[in-house]
């Protein structure tokens, strides 16, 4: 058996992102209750400028690579089709030629079961996520920890024009937020500016990521199914601007009152239809569950 000590492993930006995540929305909460619901964008500003640079730092770790949940998860550009099979190779070791499972295989299957139901329960998020990051460190394979990360110029030089357009399209999703914030905290949350400059910075970010990988004959951008659905995971937070003001106060509350004035005459979908209503009324009214980042 090889003992030696498995190699350093990189930051783990991922596991701070999921922290930031978890407390955000009680920052902005003890902001507004301490400070105002003004002074509040003064820390949410430095919560978002604080992500900006842990995601940048972590799309020049993993190779300028695109940024899953924004950042939350780790790309190791792997298919879920491939680990999925090999998750259904191990379980056919477990089966008799008949197709059953063995007295051997039922025992593992129940214990396999019983310790990932207990680990759910009992560990936090956080957690399973570090421990997710861990285990991806320590599952590459010698080489690919061996070989040095590629620097922007090499990047840029390798994947030529294409290149530095998918990567412009990163920086913004990165950026966004922050130019968003900052904008909010200048005009106010009332104002239309920073929220027609938040939504074109989106647009342009998202074509320049679809279309360098559309127009890459190369194959030099290919991109992985997770790639694939980041792309359409983030086409469908633009659905949140309707949430956002002032677009929401003006038009989208409109038209949820108008919606539970109609439904409320029918017994139980007009009451499910008023709580729900509620419930994303109240939601609007943080940042951090409507901001997308």
């Amino acid at each position: 058996m090889d003992t030696r000590p498995p190699e350093p492993s990189s930051f783990p930006y991922s596991l701070c992102l999921n922290l930031m995540k978890d407390i955000e929305t009680l920052v902005e909460v003890m902001a507004q209750h301490f400070y105002g619901d003004d002074n509040k964008w003064n820390f949410i500003a430095v919560t978002e400028a604080t992500k900006l640079l842990a995601r940048l730092a972590l799309l020049r770790d993993s190779g300028y690579k695109m940024l899953l949940h924004g950042g939350e998860t780790m790309n190791d550009g792997k298919d879920p089709n491939e680990a999925n099979q090999q998750h259904t190779n191990g379980r056919l070791l477990h089966h008799g030629r008949n197709g059953h499972f063995t007295p051997e295989g039922r025992a593992l299957s129940a214990m396999s079961r019983f310790g990932e139901n207990a680990r759910m329960l009992s560990d936090p998020t956080w957690f399973r996520r570090a421990e997710h990051h861990q285990r991806a460190i320590m599952e590459l394979p010698e080489s690919d920890i061996k070989r040095s990360k590629p620097t922007l110029s090499s990047f840029l030089s390798e994947k030529g024009f294409l290149g530095g357009l998918f990567l412009m399209g990163e920086v913004m999703f990165i950026a966004r937020p922050l130019i968003y914030v900052l904008l909010i905290r200048k005009y106010g949350i009332r104002s239309w500016r920073p929220w027609f400059v938040s939504l074109f910075i989106d647009l342009v970010g998202m074509s320049s990521s679809t279309i360098s990988s559309i127009a890459d004959k190369d194959r030099k951008l290919q991109l992985s199914e997770p790639d694939k659905d980041e792309l359409r995971r983030r086409k469908m937070l633009l659905a949140l601007y309707l949430m956002r003001d002032p677009c929401f106060g003006k038009y989208t509350r409109q038209r949820l009152e108008s919606t539970e004035k109609t439904l409320e005459h029918i017994p139980i979908v007009g009451f499910l239809a008023a709580k729900l209503i509620e419930l994303l009324v109240g939601a609007q009214t943080r940042y951090t569950y409507m901001s997308g980042s």
